[in-house]
């Protein structure tokens, strides 16, 4: 399945959606499901039961496990073959096309977010523009590695990203990652699977010139990619049923011109290789978001090319979609 988090405007206000993807329409789940309901189940009052079940935000959504899984396919079911402008018990629209919304992160706020380093071509390309000559350490096989980043500067696709005062050189960084679903600790690699909630593109925004002064104090990366909108993610989330992880093509576009096309399949460090080292001894909640990093040449730095303000950066992952921002001045 595919999953959005869309926003439409009321008289009330913005109010969020969460949705799945059918027939190349989100799908309201509440009110769909309360309509499934109703003339299946012939439940009198079904809209509690829907918004128990089916909840408008996905991280409670993940929490509600295979009752809110089945609800969701239950609820695709009953609209398959429907008319699209099927409406649901108070009126209400059901089905939208996607520019008719707004589009959030799949998961606007992550409970978490870790992002990881999994691609040895981006290690050796980015060594190779910075002129450094030192193999990449051997632990480096052995020890996933990340750095937390800020759950409160995440975006979706189509918004704008302000470019930071402090820098000259901002950079996007081409990724997809995954949601956690359950809770988990000391998760066997072979297990893995069972606690991805699904997947989606990630952009590591970057400040270029930032990052290689604050990094040789031996510390994270802190305000080079702390900023505001420095996290897009979307534009949905995936399913592992819908797609292969090992095998997806990923391409990095600027202003409609392919800088990048890589594969996922590239990786060192798998999902299930994450998941179980980051469980040692520490609790997975659903809602965690674990990036791959980027993928060999997906980045202006390994490119010695740097975007502008004013340019828009497509990210393209096989089977997920693409995620697009624009940037521009404050």
């Amino acid at each position: 399945m595919k999953f959005a988090t869309f926003e439409i405007r009321t008289e009330a206000g913005p109010v969020r959606r969460l949705a799945a993807f059918q027939d190349g329409l989100l799908v309201d789940l509440q009110p769909a499901y309360a309509l499934y309901l109703l003339e299946t189940k012939q439940v009198d009052d079904p809209y509690p039961i829907a918004a128990a079940t089916i909840p408008k935000e996905m991280v409670a959504y993940f929490r509600n496990g295979r009752a809110g899984t089945r609800a969701v396919a239950e609820t695709l079911a009953f609209l398959d073959g429907r008319e699209s402008d099927l409406v649901g018990l108070r009126g209400e629209r059901i089905r939208y096309a996607p520019q008719d919304v707004r589009l959030l992160a799949p998961v606007p706020r992550p409970n978490s977010i870790r992002d990881f380093l999994t691609f040895e071509g981006h290690l050796k390309g980015t060594a190779r523009v910075l002129g450094h000559k030192d193999q990449i350490p051997s632990l480096w096989y052995k020890i996933p590695s990340y750095y937390r980043a800020s759950v409160e500067n995440v975006v979706g696709t189509d918004e704008p990203v302000v470019w930071p005062a402090y820098t000259e050189r901002l950079d996007f960084e081409l990724e997809f990652g995954v949601f956690i679903g359950r809770k988990g600790k000391d998760i066997p690699r072979e297990r893995a699977s069972d606690y991805i909630a699904g997947y989606t593109i990630f952009n590591d925004w970057s400040a270029r010139d930032v990052q290689g002064d604050i990094m040789s104090l031996r510390m994270g990366p802190a305000k080079s990619k702390d900023f505001d909108a420095g996290n897009s993610m979307g534009p949905f989330l995936v399913t592992s049923d819908e797609i292969d992880e090992d095998n997806l093509t990923m391409i990095a576009r600027v202003n409609g011109e392919e800088w990048c096309r890589g594969n996922s399949g590239e990786r060192h460090f798998k999902f299930a290789d994450l998941i179980a080292d980051v469980s040692r001894s520490e609790t997975l909640w659903p809602g965690d978001f674990l990036a791959s990093g980027t993928v060999p040449g997906g980045c202006g730095l390994e490119h010695d090319r740097w975007i502008q303000p004013g340019d828009v950066v497509e990210l393209e992952v096989e089977g997920i979609g693409t995620l697009r921002n624009s940037v521009i001045r404050p």
